[in-house]
């Protein structure tokens, strides 16, 4: 044991953990945390972003590329309060970092010094981030630490990950005691629960009584790196898969059954299967609203009709919205491994091929591609003035290398990149799923560019999300960071808009950027910064597109220059997504889809 101050231990404890970066910004707070990590920085580099939510969302990002969690630093009181939209949105997403924010030295708990939250408890900072992290600790000595610490990183890391916040005293970082750093956590990839065999027996014989499968994978199967056994079980046994947006990579993208993303904005043949399977195998998934047409029957699912296997690592997920005819308890990797090994022997025991069994479904299967295909095919190639989303989308996959990172933001490109994204890899197209927070892919791609300096990393963005964060190029410039930006410049909040327009008759207010603040303005021309200039201005590269044929050669720029760069690409608004499941709000009515037609079994 050793005389440490509490800073110096988190520091040497970050060290051991091998944590390579902490995310953070300075406050009178957490001055004696800095201290501490000034002693290791050539271990641990402090990044220091231009806000604290952009902190947040680079660790999530970071964690997301490379499955190895890092830290964030904020100061007492705002802050640390503005770190709250990044942990909810790893919290829901599935995502882990650890978040060590600072308080109020503890002689002075309860006096109301300067930005303490004091209203209903001394120092109660770990309560308004109780419920977007999976577990706060609040360590109000030295040798309270060493404790905290490791517990914080295996409930980080055990099961489903997600974020932990360490709220620690100002005094905390400076007071001296006689502590041992703790070992490192080693809990994640080592915890793999796998189904039992009689679990394993029964989802043998539900496939082998199948004759219109479908496998529904979701950001559980990306976690557990498990995209070579899921794809075994789509290649070697000719089971379809379906995937949630943090899904999207994990199984071979031109493989003809891999059918995409399923619900309002999926893919026709994605809704066809899923409402036409008879078994449906969903891995690390769960059912929320956007992938499953907001639960109405027929639209994108035929649950309790069609019966359903539910594997997750979180039991909380099993019967959630659909009971499970069979639910599961295991890690996604364990499982696809185990139930491919199964229908090996079944198969080298004399049993029909499953693929075989499988033929009249793929060739129903093809024919909603070709179907789809058809119907989707002159946007790619439309060129036009503002950019067709389509001419974007495609523009953007014909010239990305296949080890590129994408990472979305909210808005309405997000749904163009779930209906026609293609990922040639797992962990190579972020999203903010579950919060859909603006601003995560404008910030994230910070920490994805972090984690893997070797490859490109774009971030996709509307405008209204980089307008929220702009300061992000700077940051770039800042620490040489080579993203690039390329911001869906449709003079509005067009997500909205059209959810505005749809719900009520076309009456609009409060989503355009217009001179005059609306549509209809007499006069009115379409308003935003000149983005471009502004990057400029950061010390970027800014380039303006306005037509289809410039597209490619600024990207191909972009990526060719290795430094941060964005580019203004001038979007129609006018063209919507098509729908192909459905999506509610209620009480308002829901819509029917703008191609195919629900199906109920």
């Amino acid at each position: 044991m050793a005389r440490m101050k509490g800073g110096e231990l988190i520091a040497e404890y970050l060290v051991r953990q091998k944590v390579p970066y902490v995310f953070g910004i300075c406050g009178h707070g957490n001055v004696g945390m800095l201290d501490a990590l000034y002693a290791v920085r050539d271990k641990v580099k402090l990044v220091s972003p231009r806000h604290e939510q952009c902190a947040g969302h680079m660790a999530d990002g970071y964690f997301r590329v490379r499955h190895q969690p890092v830290a964030t630093l904020t100061s007492t009181g705002p802050g640390s309060a503005n770190l709250v939209m990044s942990l909810v949105t790893a919290l829901v997403d599935s995502s882990a970092f650890l978040a060590i924010t600072a308080n109020v030295p503890t002689s002075q708990m309860n006096r109301a010094p300067f930005q303490e939250l004091w209203k209903h408890n001394q120092a109660d900072f770990p309560s308004v981030v109780r419920p977007v992290v999976k577990r706060s600790f609040q360590p109000t000595r030295v040798d309270m630490l060493p404790l905290a610490l490791r517990q914080a990183f295996d409930t980080m890391l055990t099961g489903r990950p997600g974020p932990v916040n360490v709220d620690v005293p100002f005094n905390v970082f400076q007071e001296e005691d006689e502590v041992e750093v703790p070992p490192p956590s080693h809990v994640f990839g080592q915890h793999r629960p796998a189904a039992c065999d009689a679990d394993l027996a029964a989802a043998v014989s539900l496939l082998a009584d199948a004759m219109r499968p479908v496998i529904f994978i979701g950001h559980g199967a990306t976690l557990a790196e498990a995209g070579p056994e899921i794809t075994r079980l789509q290649q070697a046994f000719g089971i379809p898969v379906l995937t949630s947006p943090n899904g999207m990579g994990c199984v071979p993208a031109d493989d003809p059954l891999t059918l995409g993303f399923i619900g309002r904005n999926g893919t026709y043949p994605a809704n066809q299967a899923g409402r036409h399977a008879d078994l449906v195998l969903a891995i690390g998934a769960r059912f929320d609203d956007r992938s499953s047409s907001s639960w109405h029957r027929g639209y994108s699912w035929n649950f309790p009709k069609t019966r359903l296997i539910h594997v997750d690592i979180d039991p909380q997920e099993l019967g959630r919205n659909y009971p499970p005819t069979l639910g599961i308890i295991a890690d996604a990797k364990v499982f696809a491994a185990q139930l491919a090994d199964a229908l090996a022997r079944r198969e080298a025991g004399g049993a029909p091929p499953l693929a075989r069994q499988y033929a009249e479904w793929h060739a129903e299967i093809a024919a909603w591609r070709r179907e789809w295909e058809a119907y989707v095919r002159p946007g790619f190639e439309a060129r036009t003035v503002p950019l067709r989303p389509e001419y974007v989308v495609g523009t953007m996959q014909k010239v990305l290398p296949e080890d590129a990172i994408l990472t979305c933001d909210s808005g309405v490109h997000h749904n163009w990149f779930m209906q026609f994204w293609r990922p040639r890899r797992a962990q190579s197209m972020l999203n903010s799923w579950g919060y859909s927070s603006m601003g995560f892919g404008v910030c994230s791609v910070l920490g994805a560019q972090l984690a893997a300096p070797e490859r490109p990393c774009v971030a996709v963005c509307g405008d209204g999300g980089f307008s929220m964060t702009p300061y992000v190029v700077a940051t770039a410039v800042e620490y040489d960071l080579p993203c690039v930006w390329v911001v869906w410049n449709n003079f509005s909040w067009a997500a909205i808009r059209d959810i505005q327009d749809g719900m009520f008759g076309g009456r609009e207010l409060g989503t355009a950027f217009f001179e005059g603040g609306h549509y209809g303005q007499k006069d009115g021309k379409p308003y935003n910064p000149d983005f471009a200039a502004w990057a400029r201005a950061c010390g970027a590269e800014g380039i303006t597109v306005t037509r289809s044929e410039d597209l490619a050669g600024a990207l191909e720029h972009a990526l060719r220059g290795r430094r941060p760069a964005v580019l203004d690409v001038h979007v129609d608004a006018q063209v919507r997504p098509p729908a192909t499941g459905t999506w509610q709000l209620p009480p308002t009515p829901f819509r029917e889809p703008t191609f195919g037609k629900p199906w109920i079994a």
